[in-house]
């Protein structure tokens, strides 16, 4: 299918707008056929995003000694007293039917010798549920299947190498957005619904596994319109990338944890039996914290997978082989280095089980959306699980009314302004600098391991960027509306719970077993508000850090 790409004028109309082409934005779009839809994406069609890359798999309660109130269970263990439980039931009991729905498609998950359904375990699961297709590359061939779908309605028009820039709003209600298109202008797209899937935040740290496409750019965009964002606090470091230098830092799944892989010191000693009951395969925060802890005294960390999976690796683990082998390793015959690095953000924009954000006219799904599926600590294999099942939510809640009747025509504007100078050589310089500046200082003071005295530092310094910045643009504006969110929250939450973790306050609290809503002023103030969760009343509590500016 190629590309629509925009006419002269401003004003495009359609039923619905979806920004971003991973699985959640893709499982929206095949789900609203026929309805008119524009889907956006910055990269090309099919390839980019996180949903690409994504090796682990994708989790649900298929086995015959399994069920889904089982996969519930082991989903609030790893959220850290932070799910909606209500949420966490929706998704695990639609996962069989949403996977039904992708094999209906065509998707080729990896079958066992008698032809049925192979099953892996990963970390914190209580059984095997986890799917897979191609060994490790199970996020590509969900794409693969979703975007052939799209491809087949011919309702849905793909806008390539098109970056939302802002919502549009008439009257407190989303009714369309403004993008750059293709070749450099500004162009206003218009519709009574608009779906943000544009996935995670993790290049706004120097060191992460996500593609460069992961900035933040759906959670930006939504607190600068005024919606509320939850959770944002809560950052996902995976314990096992390979170290080395590279930029993003090639992912060793978890399932080769799963598979019996070990993590081992400079002298080969294993280390995770002295740190948790399930040593290897405790949660994610516990096992990466272990390895930061080895790492900042010095030591090396590596994971030997040379007895768990040796010479089967080209088969079963096809993309990590490669990667290492790019890399310099043979995963058969030696130990790889590996460290922590940015993962997933369980935090995001506040959304209900439908996808319904706090702005009218706005929903969200997949990783920029904080559904409370995850907790504090997301379940590894999750987030395909929640990207497919609320993808699917969030356009049976559209179809369930007209569209056409929930807006009356916009207002189209006379001008959208020209340009942004992205021929401009010296402001892409400085535009890099900024998105540097701010990586690194999140790696630094809101990484792994965080204490007050550096948050309080990283706040300082987001916030004299974003006023010594006042016309950043694109991406590096992007990441630095999600930075000042993350390390406010970070500081305002004074305890340790799932993926934040305070050396000052280094045990969770019972009082902080609640959200943190975050929204911004219009003259950019954060102001942060703390929420009981809907089955805990615990006192209110004094938030020293309540507003950034």
């Amino acid at each position: 299918m190629s590309a629509h790409r925009f006419g002269s004028s401003s004003g495009a109309r359609f039923d619905a707008i979806i920004v971003g082409t991973g699985v959640a934005g893709l499982a929206a779009a095949v789900a609203l056929a026929p309805r008119r839809v524009a889907l956006l994406t910055k990269s090309r069609f099919a390839t980019g995003g996180s949903s690409n890359w994504a090796q682990g798999g994708i989790a649900a309660a298929v086995g015959t000694d399994d069920a889904p109130a089982l996969h519930a269970a082991d989903t609030l263990a790893a959220g850290a007293g932070l799910n909606d439980p209500e949420v966490v039931a929706l998704l695990t009991e639609e996962g069989p039917r949403r996977i039904a729905q992708l094999l209906d498609l065509g998707a080729h998950f990896d079958r066992a010798a008698g032809g049925a359904l192979s099953l892996g375990r990963e970390a914190a699961h209580s059984r095997r549920r986890i799917l897979h297709a191609g060994g490790d590359a199970t996020g590509a061939e969900l794409v693969r299947t979703l975007s052939e779908a799209v491809r087949r309605e011919p309702a849905v028009r793909v806008f390539e190498e098109t970056f939302a820039l802002d919502l549009w709003i008439e009257d407190g209600v989303v009714a369309g957005l403004a993008a750059l298109g293709p070749d450099g202008r500004r162009r206003l797209f218009l519709a009574p619904a608009v779906v943000l899937a544009t996935g995670g935040l993790g290049r706004l740290y120097l060191h992460t596994t996500n593609p460069p496409e992961a900035t933040g750019d759906g959670l930006a965009m939504a607190v600068r319109a005024g919606a509320e964002v939850v959770d944002v606090e809560f950052v996902q470091f995976h314990p096992t990338a390979l170290a080395g230098g590279a930029d993003p830092m090639p992912l060793l799944t978890e399932a080769l944890r799963g598979e019996g892989a070990i993590l081992v010191d400079r002298n080969g000693a294993r280390f995770m039996l002295g740190v948790h009951p399930d040593a290897e395969l405790a949660p994610r925060d516990v096992v990466a914290r272990a390895i930061w802890r080895r790492l900042s005294t010095g030591d090396r960390v590596y994971l030997d997978a040379t007895r768990a999976v040796g010479e089967r690796f080209p088969e079963r683990f096809p993309t990590v082989f490669r990667l290492c082998q790019e890399h310099g390793f043979d995963p058969r015959t030696e130990p790889i280095p590996v460290s922590p690095a940015a993962h997933y953000h369980m935090g995001g924009i506040a959304v209900d089980g439908s996808g319904r954000t706090t702005l009218p006219g706005l929903w969200a799904c997949g990783e920029a959306a904080a559904t409370g599926a995850h907790g504090a600590n997301r379940l590894a294999s999750n987030s395909l699980l929640e990207a497919l099942v609320f993808g699917g939510r969030v356009a049976e809640d559209l179809a369930g009314a007209p569209l056409q009747q929930r807006r009356r025509p916009a207002r189209l504007p006379t001008d959208l302004g020209s340009a942004d100078p992205v021929e401009d050589a010296r402001f892409q310089a400085e535009q890099a600098a900024l998105a540097t500046a701010v990586r690194t200082l999140m790696w630094e003071k809101v990484g792994v391991v965080r204490d007050g005295q550096g948050l309080t530092e990283a706040v300082a310094a987001l916030d004299r960027l974003a006023e010594s910045h006042p016309n950043a643009a694109g991406e590096a504006r992007n990441l630095l509306w999600a930075g000042r969110l993350v390390a406010a929250a970070a500081l305002a939450r004074r305890e340790s719970r799932g993926g934040h973790y305070r050396s000052d306050y280094p045990e969770a609290d019972p009082a902080w077993q609640r959200h943190l809503a975050l929204t911004a002023a219009p003259d950019g103030e954060i102001r942060i508000q703390s929420r009981p969760l809907p089955s805990h009343a615990p006192a209110p509590l004094a938030l020293a850090a309540g507003s950034s500016r």
